[in-house]
């Protein structure tokens, strides 16, 4: 397992050791000792989610509130998406800061985004099957969420926004100014 604090603090990509031959290829996605050994966090997961999506589909940026915030630790499991997460941490030095990176199923890569943080993805192949485990449960009194194309944020997403599958409800978040302000992450 090869772990890169990104430029957002405390928000790590994971690349892990893929074995491969003529049968197809096996790895670890997620031991709990290695990744505190390299990350110093000492996580535990209690909610895994899968979601399927076509080219185009949106979905995010989400988060959940307060005392239900969650670490997520995310990847894609077949085609890929641009990840993209934001740090919404008051006190923490990347707030306001955003990263993006691809998830594949032949990057292998997975990305742990910290509490605190807004997380969305596009879906650039035909179809993408997204995974992530979550260290808090669902809460659907404590969601949140930044509209995707918040003029603040200026996220770069890599499909015309005319080409876009985004749900009602994710075209009516709030913009960065209001969002952060109630997500309740001043302790975080």
């Amino acid at each position: 397992m090869k772990v890169t604090e990104t430029p957002l603090r405390d928000c790590f990509l994971i690349e892990d050791t893929v074995f491969a031959d003529e049968r197809g290829y096996f790895f670890e996605s997620f031991n709990q000792q290695a990744f505190y050994q390299h990350t110093g966090l000492n996580i535990s997961f209690v909610q895994d989610n899968q979601s399927a999506s076509v080219k185009g589909v949106l979905r995010g940026l989400h988060f959940q509130k307060g005392n239900a915030a969650q670490a997520k630790l995310v990847r894609v499991l077949q085609g890929a998406v641009l990840d993209v997460v934001v740090d919404m941490r008051p006190h923490s030095p990347s707030f306001g800061q955003q990263y993006a990176v691809e998830l594949t199923e032949q990057n292998h890569l997975q990305l742990f985004v910290p509490r605190g943080f807004a997380h969305g993805f596009l879906v650039l192949s035909e179809k993408a099957v997204f995974f992530y485990k979550c260290d808090n449960y669902y809460n659907k009194a404590a969601e949140g969420g930044i509209v995707y194309n918040d003029p603040t944020l200026n996220i770069q997403w890599p499909i015309q926004e005319a080409q876009l599958i985004v749900s009602e409800k994710d075209k009516t978040l709030p913009f960065w100014n209001t969002a952060w302000q109630d997500a309740g992450f001043d302790a975080l």
